[in-house]
Protein backbone atom coordinates (compact mmCIF):
# COMPACT_ATOMS: atom_id res chain seq x y z
CA UNK A 1 0.00 0.00 0.00
CA UNK A 2 1.58 3.32 -1.26
CA UNK A 3 1.44 6.55 1.27
CA UNK A 4 0.00 9.45 0.09
CA UNK A 5 1.94 11.91 -1.36
CA UNK A 6 3.06 14.79 1.37
CA UNK A 7 1.69 18.74 1.00
CA UNK A 8 4.23 20.35 0.04
CA UNK A 9 4.83 23.41 2.63
CA UNK A 10 4.91 25.95 -0.38
CA UNK A 11 1.68 25.40 -1.24
CA UNK A 12 0.73 27.16 2.13
CA UNK A 13 2.55 30.62 1.19
CA UNK A 14 1.23 33.35 -0.34
CA UNK A 15 3.37 33.94 -3.43
CA UNK A 16 5.74 36.89 -3.31
CA UNK A 17 4.84 40.27 -4.22
CA UNK A 18 7.35 42.28 -6.28
CA UNK A 19 6.29 46.15 -7.04
CA UNK A 20 6.49 46.31 -11.11
CA UNK A 21 9.21 49.05 -12.32
CA UNK A 22 8.48 52.51 -12.44
CA UNK A 23 7.99 53.46 -15.81
CA UNK A 24 9.27 57.20 -14.82
CA UNK A 25 11.76 56.00 -13.03
CA UNK A 26 14.94 56.69 -15.19
CA UNK A 27 17.30 54.69 -13.15
CA UNK A 28 17.47 50.85 -14.81
CA UNK A 29 17.44 53.21 -18.17
CA UNK A 30 21.21 54.64 -16.81
CA UNK A 31 22.12 51.33 -15.62
CA UNK A 32 21.45 50.02 -19.05
CA UNK A 33 23.58 52.98 -21.19
CA UNK A 34 25.77 52.70 -18.37
CA UNK A 35 26.83 49.40 -19.16
CA UNK A 36 25.85 49.30 -23.25
CA UNK A 37 29.01 49.46 -25.19
CA UNK A 38 30.06 52.50 -27.47
CA UNK A 39 27.14 53.80 -29.45
CA UNK A 40 27.74 53.50 -32.96
CA UNK A 41 26.95 56.14 -35.54
CA UNK A 42 23.91 56.38 -37.91
CA UNK A 43 25.25 54.67 -40.86
CA UNK A 44 22.34 56.49 -43.01
CA UNK A 45 23.50 59.82 -41.55
CA UNK A 46 27.66 58.77 -42.08
CA UNK A 47 27.01 58.07 -45.36
CA UNK A 48 24.57 61.34 -46.46
CA UNK A 49 27.43 63.68 -44.86
CA UNK A 50 29.90 61.70 -46.99
CA UNK A 51 27.62 62.31 -49.93
CA UNK A 52 28.02 66.05 -49.36
CA UNK A 53 31.52 66.01 -48.76
CA UNK A 54 32.05 64.74 -51.79
CA UNK A 55 30.03 66.62 -53.99
CA UNK A 56 31.43 69.96 -52.38
CA UNK A 57 35.34 68.69 -52.82
CA UNK A 58 33.69 67.74 -56.82
CA UNK A 59 32.58 71.07 -57.54
CA UNK A 60 35.07 72.59 -56.06
CA UNK A 61 38.00 71.26 -57.73
CA UNK A 62 36.32 70.96 -61.11
CA UNK A 63 35.47 75.18 -60.60
CA UNK A 64 38.96 75.81 -59.68
CA UNK A 65 40.16 74.01 -63.11
CA UNK A 66 38.16 75.88 -64.93
CA UNK A 67 38.81 79.05 -63.34
CA UNK A 68 42.24 78.68 -64.02
CA UNK A 69 41.95 77.85 -68.17
CA UNK A 70 39.08 80.74 -68.25
CA UNK A 71 40.42 83.19 -66.42
CA UNK A 72 44.20 83.00 -67.09
CA UNK A 73 46.45 85.97 -68.22
CA UNK A 74 44.38 88.73 -66.09
CA UNK A 75 40.75 87.96 -67.72
CA UNK A 76 37.41 89.22 -65.66
CA UNK A 77 34.02 88.09 -65.89
CA UNK A 78 31.59 90.51 -64.45
CA UNK A 79 28.02 88.90 -63.16
CA UNK A 80 24.53 90.50 -64.25
CA UNK A 81 23.92 92.53 -61.47
CA UNK A 82 27.69 93.91 -61.08
CA UNK A 83 28.12 92.65 -57.34
CA UNK A 84 30.29 89.45 -58.41
CA UNK A 85 32.63 88.94 -60.68
CA UNK A 86 35.25 86.48 -61.71
CA UNK A 87 38.67 86.62 -61.66
CA UNK A 88 41.52 84.15 -60.97
CA UNK A 89 43.89 84.60 -57.83
CA UNK A 90 46.23 82.42 -56.18
CA UNK A 91 45.45 82.99 -52.69
CA UNK A 92 48.53 82.10 -50.11
CA UNK A 93 46.56 83.02 -47.07
CA UNK A 94 43.73 82.29 -45.51
CA UNK A 95 40.17 83.76 -46.46
CA UNK A 96 40.25 87.74 -47.18
CA UNK A 97 43.65 86.70 -47.68
CA UNK A 98 44.93 87.45 -43.56
CA UNK A 99 48.00 85.10 -42.22
CA UNK A 100 49.48 85.40 -45.63
CA UNK A 101 53.02 83.68 -45.76
CA UNK A 102 51.78 81.35 -42.57
CA UNK A 103 50.45 78.70 -45.20
CA UNK A 104 51.89 75.88 -43.06
CA UNK A 105 50.22 76.94 -40.09
CA UNK A 106 47.01 76.83 -42.19
CA UNK A 107 47.39 73.34 -43.59
CA UNK A 108 47.72 72.60 -39.63
CA UNK A 109 44.74 74.01 -39.23
CA UNK A 110 42.98 72.81 -41.85
CA UNK A 111 44.57 69.07 -41.51
CA UNK A 112 42.98 69.41 -37.18
CA UNK A 113 39.28 70.10 -38.20
CA UNK A 114 39.80 67.30 -41.09
CA UNK A 115 40.89 64.97 -38.12
CA UNK A 116 38.08 66.56 -35.31
CA UNK A 117 35.06 65.85 -38.02
CA UNK A 118 36.21 62.26 -38.38
CA UNK A 119 36.39 61.45 -35.16
CA UNK A 120 33.02 63.35 -34.38
CA UNK A 121 31.29 60.70 -36.43
CA UNK A 122 30.76 58.19 -34.05
CA UNK A 123 28.50 60.68 -32.00
CA UNK A 124 26.55 61.44 -34.93
CA UNK A 125 22.29 61.00 -35.05
CA UNK A 126 21.71 64.72 -36.17
CA UNK A 127 20.78 65.36 -39.52
CA UNK A 128 21.28 68.67 -39.11
CA UNK A 129 24.71 67.81 -38.15
CA UNK A 130 25.59 65.78 -40.77
CA UNK A 131 24.57 68.29 -43.43
CA UNK A 132 26.97 70.79 -41.82
CA UNK A 133 29.78 68.47 -41.02
CA UNK A 134 29.68 67.14 -44.82
CA UNK A 135 30.16 71.23 -45.67
CA UNK A 136 32.46 71.90 -43.39
CA UNK A 137 34.35 68.48 -44.31
CA UNK A 138 34.34 69.12 -48.10
CA UNK A 139 35.19 73.02 -47.77
CA UNK A 140 38.22 71.87 -45.82
CA UNK A 141 39.66 68.71 -47.91
CA UNK A 142 38.95 71.35 -51.44
CA UNK A 143 41.22 74.11 -49.86
CA UNK A 144 43.49 71.12 -48.21
CA UNK A 145 44.09 69.44 -51.72
CA UNK A 146 45.37 73.16 -52.56
CA UNK A 147 47.92 73.63 -50.05
CA UNK A 148 48.95 70.06 -50.35
CA UNK A 149 49.41 69.79 -54.28
CA UNK A 150 49.84 73.35 -55.34
CA UNK A 151 52.60 75.57 -56.30
CA UNK A 152 54.96 76.52 -54.51
CA UNK A 153 55.37 73.60 -52.71
CA UNK A 154 53.77 70.72 -50.14
CA UNK A 155 51.81 72.22 -47.45
CA UNK A 156 52.59 75.86 -48.93
CA UNK A 157 50.59 75.50 -51.55
CA UNK A 158 48.16 78.38 -52.87
CA UNK A 159 44.57 78.75 -52.90
CA UNK A 160 42.69 79.11 -56.26
CA UNK A 161 40.61 81.59 -55.49
CA UNK A 162 38.44 83.20 -58.49
CA UNK A 163 34.83 84.16 -56.96
CA UNK A 164 34.72 88.25 -56.40
CA UNK A 165 32.52 89.83 -54.23
CA UNK A 166 32.27 93.53 -55.18
CA UNK A 167 35.93 95.28 -54.00
CA UNK A 168 35.55 93.32 -50.64
CA UNK A 169 37.49 89.69 -51.37
CA UNK A 170 37.69 86.63 -53.79
CA UNK A 171 36.43 83.01 -52.74
CA UNK A 172 35.64 79.86 -54.36
CA UNK A 173 33.05 76.86 -54.26
CA UNK A 174 34.84 75.18 -50.75
CA UNK A 175 34.90 78.30 -49.30
CA UNK A 176 30.93 78.98 -49.59
CA UNK A 177 30.79 75.39 -48.37
CA UNK A 178 32.54 76.38 -45.35
CA UNK A 179 30.61 79.47 -44.74
CA UNK A 180 27.29 77.76 -44.85
CA UNK A 181 28.68 74.88 -42.02
CA UNK A 182 29.44 78.03 -40.19
CA UNK A 183 26.32 79.43 -40.05
CA UNK A 184 24.15 76.08 -39.86
CA UNK A 185 26.65 75.02 -36.96
CA UNK A 186 25.74 78.35 -35.27
CA UNK A 187 21.48 77.91 -35.68
CA UNK A 188 22.12 74.09 -34.41
CA UNK A 189 24.12 75.11 -30.87
CA UNK A 190 21.49 78.44 -30.80
CA UNK A 191 18.66 75.70 -31.09
CA UNK A 192 20.67 74.01 -28.60
CA UNK A 193 20.77 70.60 -30.70
CA UNK A 194 24.16 68.27 -29.67
CA UNK A 195 26.36 66.17 -32.55
CA UNK A 196 23.93 63.38 -30.77
CA UNK A 197 20.35 64.84 -31.66
CA UNK A 198 19.61 65.08 -28.17
CA UNK A 199 19.51 68.33 -26.60
CA UNK A 200 22.59 69.46 -24.96
CA UNK A 201 21.09 70.91 -21.79
CA UNK A 202 20.44 67.36 -21.34
CA UNK A 203 23.47 65.95 -22.17
CA UNK A 204 25.15 68.49 -19.44
CA UNK A 205 22.87 67.72 -16.82
CA UNK A 206 23.58 65.08 -13.89
CA UNK A 207 21.80 62.08 -13.04
CA UNK A 208 19.64 61.76 -10.92
CA UNK A 209 20.53 60.25 -7.27
CA UNK A 210 19.27 56.50 -7.29
CA UNK A 211 18.33 55.57 -3.73
CA UNK A 212 18.07 51.60 -2.31
CA UNK A 213 14.02 50.92 -1.85
CA UNK A 214 13.53 50.94 1.71
CA UNK A 215 16.38 52.40 2.84
CA UNK A 216 16.17 54.19 6.19
CA UNK A 217 18.12 57.21 7.19
CA UNK A 218 20.19 56.71 10.06
CA UNK A 219 20.53 60.66 10.96
CA UNK A 220 19.53 61.56 14.06
CA UNK A 221 20.16 58.23 15.49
Amino acid sequence: MSMPPERSTSDDREPEHVPAPDPHDGTAAAHTAEHAGPTRPSRRLVILLAAIAAVVLLLDQVTKAWAQHALRDGKVIDVPGGFFHLRLVYNPGAALSIATGMTWLLTIIIVVVVVFIVRSLRRLRSTGWAVALGLLLGGAVGNLADRLLRAPGVARGYVVDFIGYGDWFVGNVADIAIVVAAVLIALLALRGIGMDGKPISDEAAPAPRHEEPGAESTEGR
